[in-house]
């Protein structure tokens, strides 16, 4: 059964699929804004929320508390950078979870929309600036 979606989370979808990329809740504020499709910041919340319990739309969660939201169409799988922030995309192909998503699917009997699989750690430039300092 598929839920009708509200004015808001079809302006927020649209916007999404024009971006092509991950977004946060601040930043899609903004760009509604420069579109003229001003929406209040909680109701931007409340819709991604909603899109995001349904599937339509996935979350990341940095290490910085920021989450950030894209259309789910694929798994996501990262190398985060606790210190600059810098977020490296993995290839699909180095992913070992797709086998246990298909074991869980089965025997947990559980509708799995995309998962995320992230490492979190120091980028090659923060290493170097890390080593510097402590020299």
């Amino acid at each position: 059964m598929k839920l009708s979606r509200t004015r808001s989370q079809e302006t927020i979808l649209k916007l999404l699929h024009q971006l092509g990329r991950e977004i946060s809740a601040q930043e899609l504020y903004i760009e509604l804004r420069q579109a003229n499709l001003a929406l209040g910041l909680a109701t931007i919340y409340r819709a991604l929320e909603a899109l995001k319990l349904s599937g339509t739309i996935q979350a990341r969660l940095l290490g910085n508390g920021e989450t950030l939201y894209s259309i789910a169409q694929q798994d996501r799988h990262h190398m985060t950078c606790l210190q600059c922030g810098t977020s490296i995309a993995l290839r699909e192909e180095e992913c070992p979870v797709h086998a246990l998503e298909a074991q869980l699917r089965q025997s947990a009997q559980f509708e799995i929309y995309y998962h995320t699989l992230e490492f979190f750690g120091l980028c090659s430039p923060c290493q170097q600036e890390k080593v510097s300092v402590g020299s």
